[in-house]
């Protein structure tokens, strides 16, 4: 099964938001998604400090920052075709 990863911080306002459209657009696609928290992860942490919420899917970003839920089903139709 493919993987949305979900890379973020507990205080974190737009990855809460992001969270939410996330997890409203993912089942529709047949996608298990794994929240990250970069505050646990020294690596993520230093690379993605500044830079979050990000999404990928199978390591290949989709999202940054804020995406509405057109947005995401838009992206992720690209990368994985229609959803059923």
């Amino acid at each position: 099964m493919r993987k949305l990863s979900l890379l973020g911080k507990a205080d974190c306002g737009l990855c809460r938001e992001m969270a939410l459209n996330v997890s409203a657009v993912a089942p529709s696609f047949g996608l298990e998604v794994h929240y990250l928290d970069i505050e646990k992860d020294p690596e993520l942490e230093r690379k993605y400090v500044f830079e979050i919420p990000v999404l990928l899917l199978d390591g290949v970003e989709v999202a940054r920052y804020r995406a509405t839920v057109e947005e995401l089903r838009t992206s992720l139709e690209r990368l994985v075709g229609r959803a059923p």
